[in-house]
């Protein structure tokens, strides 16, 4: 599926469970952080995230706080190396993807694992030295 497909396929949400695996969250993520600035980014996807789980029976999986980190991480990089195509993103990226989760380094596991954290955006909580781009 291409791009403009896939967004409206989520934004409908027409997107099918079965094809909303870890990757295809990440390219939405991808998608959205280059459609709209960051926080009309964060919040329509979030909205839109809400909705398709809803519709799929899978509400109680949305998590606010890795949400909105991988998009501000996506954002991040994304905004670094401006023009790529998805592909070339995630090659470069690969901890996007990766287990453990990329934001291991920025979260305890306890704050995660909190309703807390689930329910709203948590700062990191674990001290990070940025490595140069």
């Amino acid at each position: 599926m291409n791009e403009h497909d896939l967004f409206r396929a989520f934004e409908s949400g027409t997107l099918a469970r079965e094809a909303f695996s870890h990757r295809v969250h990440v390219q939405l993520g991808w998608i959205y952080v280059g459609r709209f600035p960051l926080a009309e980014a964060i919040e329509r996807f979030s909205a839109r995230l809400k909705s398709w789980a809803r519709k799929h029976g899978a509400d109680g999986l949305y998590h606010e706080t890795i949400t909105w980190a991988y998009l501000m991480i996506i954002n991040e990089r994304r905004h670094r190396k401006p023009g790529q195509v998805f592909e070339d993103f995630i090659e470069a990226n690969r901890d996007l993807l990766g287990k453990p989760s990329v934001l291991e380094d920025y979260y305890t596991r306890e704050t995660l694992a909190s309703d807390y954290a689930r329910n709203h955006y948590v700062m990191p909580d674990k001290a990070i030295a940025l490595k140069a781009a």
